[in-house]
């Protein structure tokens, strides 16, 4: 857990992907979240979180479904949704939230 707060209180956003290898949704996300850093560079940090690994933590952010994403700028929660998030407005989000 103090590792995951360190890593949210960057100043650049920090994108957190909380998925399951089981989950396929979660796979359909792989490829976008790649063309989002592909865009972004280093603009942002993307993060991918295993639940089945990571219980606790996820248990302690209320992670009900996969995928969940979550975007943190210095430590603060600025934007979170379950499923499927297309690109465009990935990046849409990153920027605002910046």
């Amino acid at each position: 857990m103090s590792r995951f707060s360190e890593l949210i209180k960057q100043d650049k956003p920090v994108l957190v992907d909380f998925f399951a290898e089981w989950c396929g949704p979660c796979k359909t996300m792989a490829p976008i979240l790649k063309d989002v850093k592909d865009s972004l560079g280093e603009s942002v940090s993307i993060i991918k979180i295993d639940i089945d690994k990571n219980q606790e933590l996820a248990s302690k952010l209320n992670v009900r479904n996969v995928p969940t994403l979550m975007l943190y700028k210095s430590g603060e929660q600025k934007w979170r949704q379950s499923g499927i998030v297309q690109k465009s407005d990935l990046i849409q989000i990153i920027k605002q939230g910046s």
